[in-house]
């Protein structure tokens, strides 16, 4: 009996830091670029201005923050999105498909 190691993360070497991809860069950079430009451009009196300012910022920084089991909040999303939206019902079509029915 053979007993073979294989690490548990082997993608983190071809990851930036080991945990984020250019898309993720990408997306949290551009989330802070549009953070940064309405803190310049927009006038923040209030609590109600802050949290809209910040908001994109924060809300990128959720989407790529890195969890266990999944890269990250995105691919959580992602799939739990493809999980809504595929069919629920599966149908089986296995080896004993036609066993149990009357007849046969």
């Amino acid at each position: 009996m053979r007993n073979y190691l294989i690490p548990a993360n082997t993608k983190t070497g071809k990851l930036i830091l080991g945990i984020f991809t250019p898309f993720d860069l990408a997306l949290f950079g551009s989330g802070v670029l549009v953070t940064v430009a309405l803190l310049a451009f927009m006038p923040v009196s209030g609590t109600l201005e802050t949290i809209l300012v910040l908001s994109p910022g924060i809300v990128c920084a959720f989407l790529v923050m890195p969890i266990p089991y999944y890269h990250n909040m995105l691919v959580v999303i992602m799939e739990l999105y493809d999980f809504i939206t595929s069919r629920q019902t599966y149908r089986w079509r296995g080896w004993c498909y036609k066993v149990g029915k009357k007849g046969k």
